[in-house]
């Protein structure tokens, strides 16, 4: 039965998520000040763009009906992702800093989205106001947008289940708390420590405080903006590479494990395939890096042994967890590496965490449903369902996980196509779309970990954009919008 769509609602809750925007930005403000720049009057008038857009939707979005459907909440969750790039691209546009409209929107979608792939060249000239913004942006699109307004904020006065639902897409969810704002807080609470003990254990290591919590926000939330052109190599310290790399890896892990480790829920934390599968695959792939960083036909000190384990480990779980930091030119490693490096692009780490890729628990499921289907061939009158931490997944969830795993690999076969044509490297095509679909940031060749994007044509920047997006939301949400019979029913 066709129903009408609530454009009020929709206009009211995107009204009151643009006034947050218009809030930070203002905030924002301080740091210039604080730094004694003077480029605070461009984060002002943005924010007071803000305000006016914000709360010219809240007018005409007064008084609506409660109800909230799946078409309201992919429609809120989608378009927030492009409204925030529109108005969080000002700054940069307005004060010069990123003086192309489509390289400040690239860069901004870049940052929302937890991608980190970027198009600038003189990241150390940016001012401190502009470079915390950039990793800022990383910290609010880490747990999502929605989450996070859904935990500070609950002005919408309707259940915010479809609108976490739309933003946490996946084939399981934890329930931390029946009442869906009250798991908003939670997670927000284990986000929020984890990016306080990051900044002060790299505080320790000697990058400054300024330094250590843009690292923070883009570990945390699994982005890979850096205040330095060389990104992490820029400093030379194992403690610090050490730290960013465990900190990635406890990004990947499903947030809300954390909660039941702290609930002394360990059976939960015990059971999970997902994290046990995540963490073999990363510490496999990182030692076998690394025997192909040694040159045997040599002795080797044990500092250069270390070298290698560290350039391994740090690429990999960087890659993996889709954050996107850098260490090592990757580019002049073996051919061999770049394949395992793609591999951990497209699985991703954990459903429920904020990284990106198809994410590990439906890499599993999806290898155990082909397993049990040569078993089923064999003995055609067995029955043998899947189990996950064991548990049996029902039909219907496995259906729907093939589903998405083809449908990323078609995306992504398609979006390779497509930069290609564009004028695109085969190369480049390959490494752009499969780092900008998973939210990783390098890719290969001329975008690899010492390139950038920066040189790329404009419509790849704008298809880029769109495929972080779709990344960032796990296709369905998105592709939704375009299917006629969703608008029907």
């Amino acid at each position: 039965m066709y129903r009408e769509f609530n454009y009020r609602l929709v206009l009211r809750v995107m009204g009151s998520l643009v006034l947050i925007e218009s809030a930070v930005l203002l905030a924002i403000c301080l740091i210039p000040i604080i730094y004694g720049e003077n480029d605070a009057s461009y984060f002002l008038l943005s924010s007071a763009i803000c305000l006016v857009a914000g709360g010219t939707a809240l007018f005409f979005g007064r008084n609506p009906p409660s109800r909230i459907g799946k078409r309201e909440g992919s429609v809120i969750v989608t378009f927030t992702w492009i409204i925030f790039t529109l108005f969080g691209l000002l700054p940069f546009w307005l004060s010069g800093s990123i003086p192309k409209f489509t390289d400040a929107f690239f860069e901004v979608m870049s940052g929302f989205t937890t991608t980190g792939a970027s198009i600038l060249n003189n990241i150390e000239q940016l001012s401190h106001g502009m470079l915390f913004w950039r990793s800022f942006t990383h910290w609010i699109g880490g747990l999502g947008i929605i989450v996070i307004s859904l935990a500070i904020l609950p002005v919408f006065g309707v259940s915010g289940t479809q609108l976490f639902a739309a933003e946490t897409t996946g084939p399981t969810k934890d329930k931390i708390h029946p009442k869906i704002h009250e798991t908003a807080k939670r997670l927000f609470a284990i986000y929020l420590t984890l990016t306080i003990a990051e900044t002060f254990l790299l505080r320790l290591g000697g990058m400054n405080w300024f330094d250590a919590l843009c690292h923070s926000f883009a570990t945390i939330a699994t982005g890979g903006f850096s205040t330095k052109q060389a990104s992490i190599g820029f400093w030379d310290s194992a403690y610090i590479q050490y730290i960013i790399s465990l900190f990635m890896i406890l990004s990947g892990i499903n947030f809300s494990l954390y909660y039941f480790g702290l609930k002394n829920k360990w059976q939960k934390v015990r059971e999970n395939e997902e994290m046990r599968y995540y963490l073999i695959v990363l510490f496999s792939f990182s030692i076998i890096v690394a025997f192909s960083l040694i040159d045997f036909t040599k002795v080797q000190s044990l500092q250069t042994l270390e070298k290698a384990w560290r350039d391994a480990f740090f690429t990999v779980s960087s890659l993996m967890t889709t954050t996107g930091f850098v260490t090592a030119d990757y580019m002049f490693w073996k051919p061999l590496t770049w394949i395992i490096l793609l591999i951990v692009m497209l699985t991703g780490a954990s459903a429920g965490s904020t990284s990106g890729g198809i994410k590990m628990i439906r890499v599993v499921i999806s290898a155990k449903a082909i397993y049990y289907e040569f078993k089923r061939l064999i003995h055609p009158n067995a029955v043998l369902p899947v189990r996950y931490s064991k548990h049996m997944v029902r039909e219907d969830i496995v259906t729907r996980v093939l589903a998405f795993t083809l449908l990323y690999l078609v995306v992504a076969a398609f979006g390779i196509l497509v930069l290609a044509i564009s004028g695109m490297g085969f190369l480049e095509s390959i490494g752009g779309l499969v780092t900008c679909l998973g939210g990783v940031g390098p890719g290969l060749g001329l975008v690899g970990p010492t390139g950038n994007f920066a040189y790329i044509p404009d419509f790849s920047k704008w298809f880029l954009s769109f495929i972080m997006l779709i990344g960032r939301l796990e296709l369905f949400t998105v592709l939704l919008l375009f299917t006629p019979a969703f608008w029907k029913n």
